[in-house]
């Protein structure tokens, strides 16, 4: 077992999924709220990464983050050093490529709430931040968990992301998925059987937990 890989994988994925959650929340709540006709087309940028291919994706992200660019160019001068082949630039593509695992949980909560209840909050004096924070988040407490397992989980397992705009650098951007595609390449099915083992059972627990909690609560997770 690569450790420095299972921890880098572990970090990457904590990193992420706090930043999908702190922009997942308001988001899915402007999406469900909301009265614009914009909105339909946000929702549908948002949830690109779905249906896009990780590796496209990943070649987009490398060639705007990368020197050719103005973006690239004015990161570059800014952090000393570009994006692309580091652990900040594995965040942004992460975030990209898992923000509809955590959004779409979290509009499905939301939309699941008795608008009544809504309604008669803003009738009470309820600002947009409160009306998020103290009425829907907890309403839809359950949608919140499943959104930010199901984010650490696919950030977790990506992998076309990873190789296109992180590489292969140990202790930078390797990845346990990343080290999967090597032990195969180079033959070595018994360390890889291993590094499978430990993705496919982090996996199985994380949803396993949420499906429990579903029946527990005698819900599904709004």
């Amino acid at each position: 077992m690569d450790w420095q890989a299972f921890a880098l994988t572990l970090k990457l994925a904590t990193v992420t999924t706090a930043i999908l959650l702190a922009m997942a929340v308001p988001l899915a709540a402007l999406l469900v709220l909301g009265r614009s006709r914009w909105l339909a087309a946000l929702e549908a940028l948002a949830a690109l990464p779905l249906v896009l291919p990780p590796t496209v994706l990943g070649f987009f992200l490398l060639v705007l983050l990368g020197p050719r660019t103005a973006i690239g160019r004015g990161i570059t001068s800014l952090l000393g050093h570009p994006l692309a082949f580091s652990f900040v630039g594995l965040v942004v593509g992460s975030v990209i490529y898992s923000l509809p695992f955590a959004l779409q949980p979290l509009v499905a909560g939301f939309a699941a709430i008795d608008s009544a209840l809504v309604d008669a909050a803003r009738l009470l004096g309820a600002g947009p931040a409160r009306l998020v924070f103290s009425l829907l988040v907890p309403l839809a407490r359950r949608s919140l968990v499943a959104a930010a397992v199901l984010s650490f989980l696919h950030t977790v397992g990506e992998f076309g992301v990873v190789l296109m705009l992180g590489g292969d650098i140990p202790g930078a951007t390797r990845t346990l998925s990343i080290v999967l595609y090597n032990q195969v390449e180079n033959f070595d099915y018994a360390a890889a059987n291993r590094t499978a083992a430990i993705l496919l059972a982090l996996s199985v627990v994380a949803l396993a937990a949420i499906y429990a909690g579903g029946r527990r609560s005698g819900g599904r997770y709004a």
